[in-house]
């Protein structure tokens, strides 16, 4: 400790002309007279310079590595000072642009995260976009810097024909690679699945839109849950297919009811999400996913199952594939687990003519997925980057919901302890719209239950994104003012009816 924190004090001098000259991005931290390990030193630094006005907020920090050979301290000591200066709220990290402080404590309910800009209204309000579903950036600057790192060596090792040419589409080897990437990261949910039986899609948005071409014709009839992914809709619609919903309870589909539906409407399909539902994050147990596949078999309805959420919970039942092969699609992809600049999903098909059928599809819907994104996807999961990624998400999404479930009321929340969106029951008074209105004035989007309702009545309800927060801080602020509102009535709350 002592030796490090001396080599660089040698550097020091040297460095504070340099410093008073320089731009922004010359600082250095004062490390002489610190009697502690290096990485609470800089934080320390940083919090004094801070304070001193030596930093101003919003100003970017250096980058890790060169701050490291700046001040002649390895680049993890470096790395660990500025995770634990975030730990404090002293300062914010961005993926891509770099660090930045952050205004004191006592502004911070007032201003947007200063590397994150866009984060402030015209009018200087604070504002934080919950609608769409993203997984939290964990607070790990190691794991960020890795990520970087196994893209860019990914890439850097893909030759001309890749990067200049479309894939090769036939031969038994064509696209290999990425299938056995896909078992990799399936088999903790499909153990049994065989690289022949994958198809591999940019995101499952690509999926369902290549699935529901495929199983689908424009006219027919397909079902889902009664509160339904949006995008699902959106697929269904364009490809004029009609979708009905199926009445849900606390665990889900409701079998009895399924059946039903089955009954009546005769769907060519059924679209499901039955881990960790979005929007209500119900998980169906055993014995339902049972049930529910008895139904399908008994009117020969084909199942779509989303597992998209599935890899985020570490005790889910076995997915509907896995207890029923031959009977369904299922859909295992990157964006909420780890990425959604990962555009990549793996389709694993009854069997290998299916899968084949499935690619087909894809090539006149959307050609293929990017080989770019497969080599990146590909290193991260082979090399276990994604594992650790996977492992750090689930773990800040841990943390969000403690401080949701030490805010909210429970009996306005339905959640999964490592999930990172909540649905939010409003209390009689609030009504949906008027809540989300209300949230807006302060600054922070919410999606209404009307987005994903299928059938009347829509409930009084908002999904909200945890993970949208830039970091537990600002989680905690959305959080209080969610907190605040319900236990306000629409009149108190200041909301013009």
């Amino acid at each position: 400790m002592q030796s490090d924190l001396k080599r660089a004090d040698l550097r020091q001098a040297d460095l504070r002309q340099a410093d008073q000259d320089g731009g922004p991005e010359d600082w250095a931290p004062r490390l002489d007279g610190r009697d502690k390990p290096a990485y609470l030193a800089i934080a320390d630094a940083i919090a004094d310079d801070l304070r001193d006005g030596r930093l101003t907020p919003g100003q970017r920090l250096p980058p890790q590595r060169a701050l490291a050979a700046r001040i002649g301290l390895d680049f993890t000591t470096v790395s660990r000072a500025y995770g634990e200066a975030r730990r404090r709220g002293l300062v914010d990290a961005r993926v891509g642009q770099g660090t930045f402080v952050r205004a004191p404590a006592a502004d911070a309910a007032a201003s947007p995260s200063p590397a994150s800009p866009s984060r402030r209204t015209a009018t200087g309000i604070r504002f934080v976009d919950m609608t769409m579903n993203q997984p939290p950036v964990p607070d790990r600057p190691d794991l960020l810097d890795r990520l970087r790192r196994d893209a860019a060596e990914a890439v850097a090792e893909l030759d001309a024909h890749s990067l200049l040419r479309y894939p090769d589409s036939v031969g038994a080897e064509s696209g290999a690679g990425d299938r056995a990437a896909g078992r990799l990261w399936l088999r903790d949910r499909l153990p049994g699945v065989t690289g022949e039986r994958l198809a591999v899609c940019p995101g499952t948005q690509g999926a369902l839109l290549a699935l529901l071409t495929l199983l689908a014709r424009p006219g027919d009839t397909v079902c889902a849950e009664a509160l339904t992914y949006p995008g699902f809709r959106a697929v269904a619609r364009q490809l004029g297919l009609s979708v009905v919903g199926a009445p849900m309870d606390r665990d889900g589909l409701d079998p009895d009811a399924l059946r039903a539906v089955f009954e009546q409407h005769r769907p060519k399909l059924l679209y499901c999400m039955p881990t960790l539902h979005n929007p209500t994050t119900a998980t169906m147990p055993l014995e339902r996913r049972e049930a529910v596949i008895a139904a399908a078999r008994e009117f020969g309805v084909c199942i779509v199952e989303d597992d998209i959420y599935g890899p985020l919970v570490t005790d889910a039942p076995p997915p509907l594939a896995a207890l029923a092969p031959d009977l369904v699609f299922h859909i295992g992809g990157l964006a909420k687990c780890l990425s959604p600049a990962l555009r990549l999903a793996y389709v694993a098909a009854p069997d290998a003519r299916q899968a084949m059928r499935v690619t087909g599809a894809l090539r006149a819907t959307t050609l293929m997925a990017s080989p770019v994104t497969c080599a990146i996807a590909n290193r991260w999961i082979t090399g276990g980057t994604a594992a650790a990624l996977l492992d750090a998400v689930r773990e800040e999404a841990v943390g969000r919901q403690r401080l949701a479930a030490s805010l909210l009321p429970p009996e306005s929340v339905a959640a999964h302890p490592e999930g990172f969106h909540i649905w939010l029951k409003l209390p009689p008074g609030w009504t949906r719209g008027e809540f989300a209105t209300h949230l807006r004035t302060r600054g922070i989007a919410a999606v209404v239950g009307d987005t994903f309702a299928l059938r009347e009545p829509v409930p009084e309800a908002l999904r909200l994104c945890l993970g949208a927060a830039a970091d537990r801080a600002e989680a905690r602020w959305v959080l209080s003012v969610v907190a605040d509102a319900l236990e306000q009535s629409p009149a108190l709350a200041g909301v013009i009816i």
